[in-house]
């Protein structure tokens, strides 16, 4: 998004009159941004043979998959329902990657007949798999590593409660099942979402797995995940990318001379490449001046942007009605029957009734973790591609809200 002398633009598309066009609430993608991340992951990984999988969990839309097909990267699914949207998006069954937590063998199953890899999360589930299938399918295993090291108390914070994964620990079982049922293992996978907060870290995981699969022979790939952030805060500090695959790249050459062969680099961004690219674009309903500081409530809420409320996650949010305006410390509120801040004590350009405020850093985990709570519909999602506005959610209609709903004549 860039301020001008008139006001907020996103790719030459004035912000209001975006609003006016598709109404509000609505969450608009700026591709370029999406080109930008996926360009800054290439070249930083650019010193050893590496896939990008876009973790489909962050932005489920199909017009933005078919967008991420269009860079040749893989896709990363959680759910047969991700699978299939990849899939009717253009994907290969042999790009995309179903990594399993807490699932059931029949998702599995419907996986495998669809034709793409699996990774198992759990000691349970791989004997089940290793059961039915014996050789005749392979693999992926999950694997959780802490500790990892001490310096990072987020890190050990995430990694002490994390679900995901068999804990590296239990290596002899895995290996033991392996040999039992025939399993083919042919890639080795970590989350690490949050648990990877700075290169030290990363570089310290990544010494880890080089160990670990030392012992699986045959290996195509070693999955790392995702983690890779953005900064939400203007005081937010990141991994600086370029660095990190400079000092992964040494790494991976010692690994590499080890293990006898080259198993692929895979990566799982989903935060990195759409976060911001997207905006929610919301109306000011009203402005209550009978508070401790102005509150001013939108037509949205945590219904469709759930992280300030879950998380207590910052989001930047400016003011496209009024970008020049004097500054004023407002609360921004919703319009959910509960508490729902989107940004409290925010210093913007002075609010009236029916000023458009953007909200950043939306792409992510926005309109995937939307609902219908008080019975209220989801917005309509456009994406800006190439100095083109193309509609590719349309907004939810009372009709979608009870479309399941059985009638019945008590």
């Amino acid at each position: 998004m860039q301020q001008t002398d008139t006001g907020y633009t996103i790719q030459n598309f004035a912000v209001e009159e975006l609003a006016k066009t598709y109404g509000t609430p609505l969450f608009v993608y700026d591709a370029s941004i999406i080109d930008r991340q996926i360009e800054k992951l290439k070249q930083a990984f650019r010193h050893f043979p590496h896939r990008i999988n876009y973790a489909a969990k962050a932005l489920t839309n199909l017009a933005v998959l078919k967008h991420m097909k269009s860079h040749n990267l893989g896709l990363d699914v959680v759910s047969v329902n991700e699978l299939r949207m990849g899939l009717d998006s253009g994907f290969d069954a042999d790009d995309i990657l179903f990594t399993s937590n807490s699932v059931s063998l029949d998702e599995i199953d419907q996986s495998i007949a669809l034709g793409v890899k699996v990774n198992i999360d759990s000691l349970s589930l791989l004997q089940r798999f290793g059961q039915k299938y014996g050789s005749s399918e392979p693999c992926s295993i999950r694997l959780k590593l802490d500790p990892l090291v001490n310096e990072h108390s987020g890190s050990r914070e995430w990694h002490g409660h994390s679900k995901f994964g068999i804990h590296f620990t239990h290596l002899a079982e895995v290996k033991t099942l392996v040999d039992k049922y025939g399993i083919q293992i042919t890639g080795l996978h970590v989350h690490n979402s949050s648990g990877f907060l700075d290169i030290p870290v990363y570089l310290a995981a990544a010494e880890r797995m080089f160990e670990i699969a030392i012992g699986f022979k045959n290996l195509d790939f070693i999955d790392f995940g995702g983690g890779i952030t953005i900064p939400f805060h203007p005081n937010d500090t990141v991994i600086d990318v370029e660095e990190l695959g400079s000092k992964l790249a040494e790494k991976v050459s010692e690994f590499y001379k080890e293990y006898g062969s080259k198993p692929e680099i895979w990566f799982e961004p989903g935060r990195f490449l759409v976060s911001e690219c997207g905006y929610l674009l919301t109306q000011v309903t009203v402005v209550r001046k009978d508070r401790e500081l102005p509150y001013a409530g939108t037509d949205t809420g945590f219904n469709h942007l759930l992280r300030p409320k879950l998380y207590d996650a910052y989001h930047e949010i400016v003011n496209a009605g009024n970008s020049g305006g004097e500054k004023q410390v407002y609360h921004i509120t919703g319009n959910m029957c509960e508490t729902d801040f989107l940004g409290k004590n925010r210093s913007l350009s002075k609010i009236e009734e029916g000023h458009i405020l953007a909200i950043k850093n939306a792409g992510a985990y926005g309109s995937c973790m939307a609902s219908n709570y008080n019975s209220r519909v989801r917005p309509a999602e456009i994406m800006i591609r190439n100095g083109e506005a193309y509609l590719i959610k349309k907004r939810e209609t009372y009709e979608d809200l009870i479309r399941n709903q059985v009638k019945v004549n008590w």
